[in-house]
C-alpha cells in the first residue's frame, strides 16, 4: 500500500515537472521574441534620433544665420548726428514708433518657394498610361525583375565556402584551453539630448511667428513635395538615397519641418519616414562596407593595439548586420508597400558583400599574428595561435566560410603554429 502511494506521488511529481518545463519553454520563447522586438525598436530609435539631430543642427544653423543677417542690417543703418530737443524727440517718437516694439514691427513674410525637380532615377520607370486615339489606356505591367543571383555567383572567384579544418582546429585548441574569451560588445554611445535648446528656440515669439508664416505662405510648396513623395517609386536603393537627399534639402527651407508639416494632413509622413529610414540604413551599411574593404593594418603599431582595432571593426560589422537582420522582415513589408527597394537587405545584396569583406579582416588578423610568431622575440606562440584561430573561427561562422586568400592565411597560421610547437617540444625533450 505504501509503495502504491509512492508511485502515485512520483507520477504526480513527474506531471508537475513536465508542466513546469513546458511552461518554462513557452516563457523562454516569449522572452526571446520580446528581446528581438526590443532590439529592433532600439535600432529604429537610434536611426530616427540620428536623423532628428541632423535636422536640429540644420535648424540651429539656419536660425543663427538669420540672426547674423538681421544684426548686419541693423549695423548698416547709421544714426544721424542731429541734436533734438526733448519736445522734438517726443514728437518724432509719436510719429515714428521704435522698430523694436512688437506692435509696430511689421511681420516679414518669405516668398513662396518653388521646389527644384527631384533627381531622375537611373532606371527610368515607364509611364502607367498611354494615349490611344485621344484616350488614356493603361499599359501592361512591366515584366518582373529577374531573381537575384546566388551569393557565390555574385562574389565570383572570391566566393566563400565552408572550411571544416577551421572548426576542427578551433575545437581541438579549445578542448585544451577551455577558457574561451568572449568578445564584449562595444557600447553604443548615447545620442546627446538637445531638447532644452530646441525648447528655448520654440518658446520665442519670433520662431512661432515664422512657423505661422510658413504655414500661410508655403502651402503650394508643401503640396508639391507631397505629390512627389506619393509618386516616388524606385527599383534601385541608390535612387532612394538621392531622392531623400533632395527632399531634405527642400524641407530645410522651412523654419521647423515637423511644426509646419503637422498643419498639412495630406503630408505622407509614413512614406517619407520609410524612405528616410531605407536611405540612412543603406548609407550606413555602405559606408561600413567601404571602411572594411579599405582597412589596412599599420605594422608600426604594437601587436595588441593592432589586433584590438580589427576586433573593434568586426564588432561593429556583426552588430550592424544583426540589427539589420532583426528588423529586415518588418521593414521589407513596409518597403514593398511604399515601392521602396528591399532586395539590398538580403544576404545576396549589401549584407552579403559586408560578410564577404569581413573575411579580409580575418586574413589581416592572422597575417599579423604569423608575422609576430615568426619573429625571434616572440615568447607566447601558443597563446597567439589560439587567439588567431579563435578570431578566424568567429569570422568563418559569421561570413559562412572563407575565400581563397583567407583560407591560405589560415593554412599558413596552422603550419607555423604546429611547426613551432614541435620545435619547442623537441627542445624540451633534449633538455630533459
Amino acid at each position: 500500500m505504501q509503495r502504491d502511494d509512492d508511485d502515485s506521488g512520483i507520477t504526480f511529481l513527474n506531471k508537475e515537472l513536465e508542466a513546469s518545463l513546458a511552461r518554462n519553454n513557452a516563457l523562454e520563447k516569449e522572452n526571446q521574441e520580446l528581446k528581438q522586438e526590443v532590439a529592433r525598436l532600439k535600432a529604429q530609435i537610434s536611426s530616427l534620433k540620428a536623423h532628428d539631430n541632423e535636422r536640429k543642427s540644420m535648424l540651429w544653423k539656419k536660425l543663427q544665420s538669420s540672426f547674423d543677417n538681421s544684426n548686419a542690417d541693423a549695423k548698416q543703418q547709421k544714426p544721424t548726428n542731429t541734436v533734438r530737443t526733448p519736445e522734438q524727440n517726443l514728437a518724432v517718437e509719436n510719429l515714428c514708433p521704435r522698430p523694436d516694439s512688437p506692435e509696430s514691427a511689421p511681420r516679414k513674410e518669405r516668398p513662396a518657394r518653388v521646389p527644384k525637380p527631384p533627381p531622375r532615377p537611373t532606371t527610368a520607370t515607364p509611364p502607367s498610361l498611354k494615349e490611344v486615339n485621344g484616350n488614356k489606356v493603361p499599359l501592361a505591367p512591366p515584366p518582373p525583375r529577374p531573381p537575384p543571383l546566388p551569393s557565390k555567383l555574385l562574389a565570383g572567384s572570391k566566393a566563400v565556402r565552408r572550411v571544416p579544418e577551421v572548426m576542427e582546429f578551433y575545437r581541438s585548441l579549445t578542448r585544451r584551453d577551455p577558457q574561451v574569451e568572449r568578445a564584449n560588445p562595444v557600447g553604443i554611445p548615447t545620442v546627446g539630448n538637445s531638447r532644452n535648446m530646441i525648447g528655448e528656440i520654440e518658446n520665442r515669439s519670433s520662431h512661432l511667428m515664422a512657423i505661422k508664416s510658413d504655414v500661410e505662405t508655403q502651402g503650394e510648396f508643401i503640396n508639391s513635395l507631397t505629390r512627389e513623395v506619393e509618386a516616388a517609386a524606385y527599383t534601385e536603393i541608390s535612387d532612394v538615397e538621392a531622392f531623400v537627399k533632395w527632399l531634405d534639402e527642400e524641407l530645410s527651407y522651412l523654419v521647423d519641418e515637423r511644426a509646419v508639416l503637422k498643419h498639412f494632413p495630406k503630408w505622407p509622413e509614413r512614406k517619407a519616414d520609410a524612405l528616410r529610414e531605407a536611405a540612412f540604413s543603406y548609407r550606413d551599411l555602405k559606408n561600413l562596407e567601404a571602411e572594411v574593404s579599405s582597412f589596412e593594418d599599420n605594422t608600426k603599431q604594437p601587436l595588441t593595439q593592432s589586433l584590438r582595432r580589427i576586433q573593434a571593426l568586426q564588432d561593429r560589422v556583426e552588430r550592424s548586420v544583426a540589427n539589420m537582420e532583426k528588423m529586415r522582415d518588418g521593414a521589407s513589408k513596409r518597403y514593398k508597400e511604399f515601392q521602396i527597394p528591399w532586395e539590398w537587405m538580403q544576404n545576396t545584396g549589401l549584407i552579403g558583400q559586408i560578410k564577404l569583406s569581413s573575411t579580409k579582416l580575418a586574413k589581416k588578423y592572422m597575417k599579423r599574428i604569423i608575422k609576430e610568431m615568426q619573429s625571434t622575440e616572440c615568447s607566447q606562440e601558443d597563446n597567439l595561435m589560439l587567439q588567431g584561430v579563435r578570431f578566424a573561427y568567429r569570422v568563418h561562422q559569421f561570413a559562412g566560410g572563407f575565400d581563397v586568400d583567407t583560407m591560405h592565411a589560415f593554412e599558413e597560421l596552422k603550419r607555423v603554429g604546429t611547426g613551432s610547437n614541435k620545435q619547442q617540444h623537441a627542445f624540451n625533450t633534449v633538455q630533459e
